[in-house]
């Protein structure tokens, strides 16, 4: 596996910085996640539960092993420094000012171990005049604009329905663990990254900056419902069976109007350019989802598209989606056995590469699960000192 023998001290929760250690872990580094006794990792407690055991937390941290500490010990402030000694990465999304409160940001782990690779992720950075902010996945989304072309036209901003801001800072935090690893394997040296989940999102505006200024503000981005603005077809269609997503440029516009029997639409001036398209939607959108309709189903409907390699969808939801071949044959959706809540169809690893075939990434713990075999293989403590741990508070387990 590709992140054999790479070893991870994971303080992370909820979704950002999960996101970074679960993608590590199928690639096979080993993790340490440290979570504050007595709850652990507060996604624990999200929703929804059963037995106790979140459903959340389970798909976000499998593969991982728990180190449940006391963090207001001083024993816990050196177990966790001679980890630091032991590891290529460390990986926090903590609030603002944490590490720096308890000595383990990256000024002060690098004197412990010079090839350290780091990476903070939050919603401002931390090196950022907002950096004294505490934001969420929402908060994200509002701030880097996205909400605000999000929703029907003409109504109020909406959210993403997903993880998005988090996810997609993990992504990039993932990303740019794996050059600093490989900087590090070329000149010797660790670095840390500073991973702002705003930056990640304002990044994907492809087009909502430049447009804007090209045309003298004529373009505003802005909510635009079922239709983009500036591309017909490019948009939700009403099916037989629901809603067919069609993103249509000029190259492929030929190839709709052979799949629609109608080459007078190719020739009609009201839709020969992308911008007349986009100009007169209004009229084009109604001819299209009329014949949409006159199909008996939306499989049929997609085979004619497809046959005249017409970019398409259906717009599934995602509770259907799971049975779909496609994700089936991906290994996009796995069958995750978990020893409380028992079999889950979760969302599956999603990069592929020819130097590694297996991605089972195993379970999640349960809270401290892995103490004694950490602090036993990792540091070499043996039961004496281990059970003096236990005594004295600073380790903490489930009691399941």
């Amino acid at each position: 596996m590709i992140l054999q023998g790479i070893r991870v001290l994971d303080f992370t929760q909820y979704l950002a910085g999960p996101t970074v250690t679960r993608l590590m872990a199928e690639m096979g580094a080993d993790i340490i996640k440290v979570e504050r006794s007595p709850g652990g990792d507060p996604s624990r407690e999200l929703p929804a539960v059963k037995d106790r055991r979140s459903g959340y937390f389970v798909q976000q941290n499998l593969g991982k092993r728990s180190l449940c500490l006391d963090l207001k010990h001083a024993d816990s402030d050196r177990v966790v420094r001679e980890l630091v000694a032991k590891v290529d990465v460390v990986v926090e999304n903590y609030g603002p000012g944490v590490m720096e409160k308890r000595g383990w940001d990256y000024p002060s782990l690098k004197k412990i171990n010079p090839r350290l690779v780091m990476a903070s992720i939050s919603a401002f950075g931390r090196n950022s005049p907002l950096s004294h902010k505490t934001g969420f996945d929402w908060i994200a989304q509002a701030f880097a604009g996205v909400m605000h072309v999000t929703g029907p036209k003409g109504g109020d901003p909406h959210p993403v329905g997903m993880g998005m801001a988090d996810v997609n800072a993990g992504v990039h935090a993932f990303s740019s663990i794996g050059y600093a690893l490989f900087h590090r394997e070329r000149t010797g040296e660790g670095q840390w990254m500073d991973i702002s989940m705003v930056d990640c999102l304002f990044h994907m505006h492809e087009a909502n900056l430049q447009v804007n200024q090209i045309t003298d503000g004529a373009y505003v981005p802005d909510r635009v419902g079922s239709h983009h603005q500036l591309l017909c077809p490019c948009g939700v269609f009403k099916s037989p069976g629901g809603h067919i997503a069609l993103l249509i440029v000029q190259l492929q516009w030929p190839n709709m109007c052979r799949a629609m029997d109608r080459p007078d639409l190719e020739a009609d001036p009201r839709f020969a350019l992308a911008n007349d398209r986009a100009a007169n939607q209004a009229e084009l959108i109604p001819v299209i989802e009329a014949w949409l309709a006159s199909f008996p189903n939306d499989v049929e409907a997609l085979k004619r598209l497809d046959e005249f390699r017409v970019p398409s969808g259906p717009v599934l939801n995602p509770a259907d989606a799971i049975h779909h071949p496609y994700f089936l044959e991906r290994g996009m959706v796995r069958a995750v056995e978990d020893p409380i809540l028992g079999s889950l169809m979760l969302p599956g690893f999603p990069l592929r590469f020819s130097g590694q075939s297996d991605y089972s990434a195993g379970t999640a713990p349960l809270l401290g699960e892995h103490n004694r075999a950490i602090l036993g293989d990792v540091l070499g403590y043996d039961d004496g000192r281990i059970d003096t741990l236990v005594e004295t508070g600073v380790l903490n387990s489930s009691d399941r």
